[in-house]
């Protein structure tokens, strides 16, 4: 679909945008471009769509149902009992309603780890959403558990195909204290094979670190270094808790890491060392991680959140400006997955949102990256397009009631269990 917005602001003067196959095809005032759908863009801006480089999508089954608790005890207790019960029809209408949130808050590409593969790909799918995932690779250190979970990711592996383009597949190595080594061989080397990304938890928790040092002697980077492990095919979410020289060997290795501020304040999981991560020249991506920690999937929400965090723990104003804080959420989080995407750019893929200029939240705009991070919320995001395709028009999702009715008829399932 052929797509021109006209006289909508763009850096810092009003354009018409062009959007042919997918891609931005021309930028200019008073384009002449004949186009299938045109959309007013006055009294708008065009900013970059989100990307949202870690989440678990379907635990929007979760959303405030087990609060205020340390991780491993929230892990342990309420969340893992809770997912054995799930099917892939429940994670089919979560990740619906959670891709409904995103686009409402103008997230277009996300990156997810859960069970019931199928589920979420076909959610993404049907919700005309791009994401990479992975399915959670868990065995608990258990040999027979780890041999299915290796059969599962090579039968989703060879039907991968059924899910594209809108899906990339990758591998989900939920964390080291809940893979066996032998499975985190099996991924490695499945991984170099098949040139996959791996998606993984790491260094989330102090008492995750420690119980690794004391098990094996050394820190989870340096483990993951010592078998061969680290690339810049990993994304590791979280990477609370590292030291120097674990940041050089991410630096060397080009490892991506996710920053995931809401979820870690939330569990009380520790705080992302920032600037030690930035000024090693890692590649970062903002996260909001999934809604049972959070509580939901607003990037908006999560840049303001990223900014005032580090300006509170490091008693300094200036770190983490709007601009670093906006990047995370964009270029940055492209970053990580090799996306073509994060700028509004002749030939950058046509993913980006319209901000209604009008709405109270960005009264006056002196300065509109520090509105869109200090101030504005979802609310004033009035168009998402993906690729070229609008998602949502004027604030309206497309089959948003049918998700919703189908979804409450799922949770009422579960509880009444």
């Amino acid at each position: 679909m052929n797509l021109l917005i006209k006289n909508v602001l763009l850096h810092d003067s009003i354009q018409d945008i062009f959007i042919q196959k997918g891609l931005i095809d021309s930028i200019g005032q008073n384009l002449n471009c004949e186009a299938e759908n045109v959309l007013d863009g006055t009294d708008k801006v065009a900013i970059p769509s989100f990307v949202n480089a870690h989440t678990h999508s379907a635990m929007t089954l979760m959303r405030s149902y087990a609060d205020d608790m340390e991780l491993h005890d929230w892990l342990e207790n309420k969340i893992w009992p809770f997912e054995k019960n799930i099917s892939e029809q429940d994670v089919y209408w979560a990740t619906r309603l959670a891709i409904i949130e995103m686009i409402k808050s103008g997230t277009t590409y996300f990156n997810d780890m859960y069970w019931h593969y199928p589920g979420t790909a076909q959610a993404v799918i049907d919700s005309g959403i791009h994401a990479h995932l992975s399915s959670a690779f868990i065995d608990l250190g258990d040999e027979e558990t780890s041999k299915k979970q290796i059969e599962e990711q090579v039968k989703l592996f060879e039907n991968r195909d059924q899910f594209s383009p809108n899906v990339t597949f990758s591998l989900g190595a939920h964390s080291l204290y809940t893979v066996l080594e032998s499975g985190l061989f099996w991924l490695r080397d499945f991984a170099n094979e098949h040139t996959l990304n791996i998606h993984m938890h790491l260094s989330e928790t102090k008492k995750e670190v420690d119980e690794w040092v004391q098990q094996t002697g050394k820190r989870p980077v340096e483990y993951l270094e010592s078998i061969g492990f680290l690339g810049s095919h990993i994304i590791a979410a979280h990477v609370n808790w590292v030291t120097d020289d674990e940041i050089k060997l991410l630096a060397d290795y080009n490892v991506g890491v996710a920053h995931c501020p809401t979820s870690n304040m939330k569990l009380a999981s520790g705080v992302f060392p920032y600037q030690r991560i930035r000024d090693a020249g890692i590649r970062i991506g903002l996260a909001t991680d999934g809604v049972a920690s959070n509580n939901n999937v607003d990037m908006l929400d999560e840049v303001k959140v990223a900014a005032l965090l580090q300006k509170s723990f490091n008693q300094d104003p200036t770190v983490m400006p709007a601009d670093e804080a906006f990047y995370l959420a964009t270029e940055g989080s492209a970053s990580l997955f090799g996306l073509n995407m994060g700028k509004i750019e002749v030939g950058k893929s046509a993913d980006l949102l319209l901000i209604d200029l009008n709405n109270i939240q960005l009264i006056p705009n002196h300065h509109l990256i520090s509105n869109l991070v200090y101030s504005a919320h979802s609310g004033c995001i009035n168009t998402t397009i993906a690729k070229g395709e609008i998602l949502m028009e004027n604030g309206c999702v497309k089959d948003e009631k049918n998700v919703i009715d189908h979804f409450q008829k799922v949770i009422r399932k579960r509880v009444n269990e």
